[in-house]
C-alpha cells in the first residue's frame, strides 16, 4: 500500500529507535543509541530538545510518579527531564562487557520489560528481562541474539515478542498478574526479502505494526490469522521503531538509522535517520508507563 509520509525530524540519527508516545505530555520520545542522545518532540510546535545522557541508550519509558526510566548500556536508571539528572536503579550483565540494553516497554501493569544484545551482535548472548515495581529484575528468556521489539493483546493474555535475527514474531502466553510467560511459539514468520523485524507496536484492533530493518518499510500483521495486512513504504532503508501518536492516536511515527549504510545507499535514501509520520488508517493505544510499588 502507498501512503503519504512526511518527514518531521531530519535529525540524521546513526540509530534512532525506541519510539513512544507520552500520551499524557502530548510529545514523542526517541533515541539515537550511538550517538547517546534522547529526544523530546512537540509536533504542536514542532519543538525538538534533546538530553545526552553520556552513553548509549536503547529505550525509554514514562513514570507514574513522574521522570522516565531509560535503559542505558549497563544500567537502568531514573532520569529527571528537568534537571537531566541520572539515578541508577539497577546493573545487569557485568560479566558480559560487549552487551548492552536495547529495545523494551511496559506491560499493562506497568512493569518494564527490557532486553540486551552483543554490540558484535554474537548469537545467543542476550536475554529478556522483566523489572518489577519494586525494581528486582528477573531474566525471563535467555539465548536471545537481538532483543527488540515487544508488545501486549489488549485482553492481557499474550506477549508478542522479536528476535531480530530469528525473523519471527513469537508470542508467549501472558499472566498479567504476577508477569509471568509460558508456551512460546511463532505467529509470523518474516520473508528474507522484506528485511528483518526490529521494533513493533500493536493498535486497537490488535494487528501488529512491525519496523523492517534493511525492508524500507512498516509492515502492518494480523497475529491470530497469521498474515500480512499491508506495507508501507519508508524512505529509509534500515526501519527500525514504530509509535502511535497525536491527539487521536491516529498519527504513526517511524524512526529510521543511518548505520549500517553505503554510499549508494545513502545517494538512494537521503532522508535516512530521520522521524517520519503517516496516517495509515489505523489507532494505536496508549503506552503503558512504570509504575512503582
Amino acid at each position: 500500500m502507498t501512503q503519504k509520509c512526511d518527514l518531521v525530524i531530519d535529525s540524521k540519527s546513526l540509530l534512532g529507535e525506541g519510539a513512544l508516545w507520552d500520551h499524557n505530555r502530548k510529545r514523542l520520545l526517541f533515541v539515537d543509541i550511538e550517538k547517546h542522545l534522547l529526544y523530546f518532540f512537540d509536533p504542536a510546535t514542532d519543538d525538538l530538545g534533546s538530553i545526552d545522557t553520556g552513553q548509549r541508550i536503547g529505550t525509554v519509558v514514562p513514570r507514574q510518579d513522574g521522570g522516565l526510566l531509560v535503559a542505558l548500556e549497563k544500567t537502568v536508571a531514573v532520569l529527571d527531564p528537568g534537571t537531566e539528572r541520572l539515578e541508577t536503579v539497577l546493573e545487569v550483565e557485568t560479566d558480559l562487557p560487549h552487551n548492552r540494553f536495547n529495545d523494551g516497554k511496559c506491560d499493562p501493569a506497568g512493569r518494564f520489560w527490557v532486553g540486551t544484545m552483543a554490540m558484535d551482535a554474537s548469537e545467543g548472548t542476550a536475554s529478556l528481562y522483566r523489572i518489577d515495581g519494586d525494581c528486582k529484575i528477573k531474566r525471563i528468556l535467555q539465548g536471545i541474539t537481538i532483543s527488540n521489539g515487544i508488545a501486549w493483546s489488549h485482553d492481557g493474555t499474550r506477549l508478542y515478542y522479536i528476535d531480530t535475527p530469528t525473523r519471527k514474531i513469537d508470542c508467549l502466553d501472558y499472566d498479567i498478574q504476577s508477569g509471568d510467560v509460558d508456551n512460546r511459539r511463532t505467529v509470523i514468520e518474516i520473508p528474507p526479502a522484506m528485511g528483518y523485524p526490529d521494533g513493533m507496536t500493536i493498535d486497537a484492533r490488535g494487528w501488529l505494526w512491525i519496523a523492517m530493518f534493511g525492508g524500507a518499510a512498516v509492515t502492518c500483521w494480523n497475529p491470530d490469522e497469521e498474515r500480512l495486512i499491508a506495507s508501507y513504504p519508508i524512505p529509509a532503508n534500515n526501519v527500525t521503531s514504530c509509535a502511535f501518536g497525536g491527539d487521536a492516536l491516529d498519527e504513526l511515527y517511524v524512526t529510521t538509522a543511518r548505520i549500517q549504510m553505503t554510499d549508494v545507499e545513502v545517494r538512494k535514501y537521503p532522508q535516512a535517520g530521520g522521524v517520519f509520520r503517516l496516517k495509515p488508517g489505523a489507532v494505536g493505544v496508549p503506552c503503558f508507563e512504570f509504575k512503582t510499588r
